[in-house]
């Protein structure tokens, strides 16, 4: 103790709530993408974390809904506000959409990969439904990236759009996990599909 008589003041910061919940809710992204669902323990993350065990259940609950937590963190796309729309030719927007793309990616690879491949919990229900919400999304910010969000045929441009990102998925995994395609390669991949998608397959649907 101090000569004067205070207590020392702790140099560790204590962490406000939504601090703390990032910090733990970051560790689990960590852990569900380096092994299967099944071998990730909450005693383990908690001790990776630096927390007890008891604020994971806190502020997740269960480890089924620390997932899902993990599930929508992976599939939940920058806000539209925080987005910069592309402008210039048809292959310009494409090229800046498929780097948007990759870039988000790229952020958590591994459990990116293992969320939307549906690795971990199995055919969940509640899984899915994030899953497919996250997809409509991705859709309708994709035709505003490629300039084609206004389209009477809005409905039917966004479902190909959902085809093509079955594509970006693979493709994804062929790249992070799989390592036989390297970033380049996939984005070239990408960027011709979406570029027939835009300027071939797309004007069908819209002159009908």
């Amino acid at each position: 103790m101090p000569a004067d008589g205070t207590v020392a003041v702790s140099r560790r910061r204590r962490l406000e709530p939504d601090e703390r919940r990032a910090q733990i809710l970051a560790c689990a992204i960590d852990m569900f993408g380096e092994r299967p669902y099944a071998a990730v323990s909450t005693a383990e993350l908690a001790q990776r974390a630096g927390v007890a065990r008891g604020l994971i259940n806190h502020y997740f609950g269960n480890k089924r809904d620390l997932y899902l937590a993990v599930v929508r963190r992976m599939v939940t796309l920058p806000r539209p506000d925080a987005m910069i729309v592309p402008s210039g030719t048809d292959a310009e927007r494409v090229q800046a959409s498929v780097r948007w793309l990759l870039d988000t990616i790229s952020e958590h690879g591994s459990t990116w990969v293992k969320v939307t491949s549906h690795e971990g919990v199995g055919n969940d229900p509640e899984v899915q439904q994030i899953l497919d919400e996250a997809d409509d999304a991705a859709a309708e910010r994709m035709l505003v990236m490629v300039g084609l969000a206004d389209s009477a045929h809005s409905a039917q441009l966004q479902a190909l759009v959902r085809g093509y990102g079955g594509l970006v998925k693979v493709a994804g995994r062929e790249w992070i996990v799989r390592g036989t395609l390297d970033r380049p390669q996939v984005h070239e991949l990408l960027a011709d599909m979406l570029m027939t998608l835009v300027t071939v397959t797309m004007p069908k649907i819209d002159r009908t």
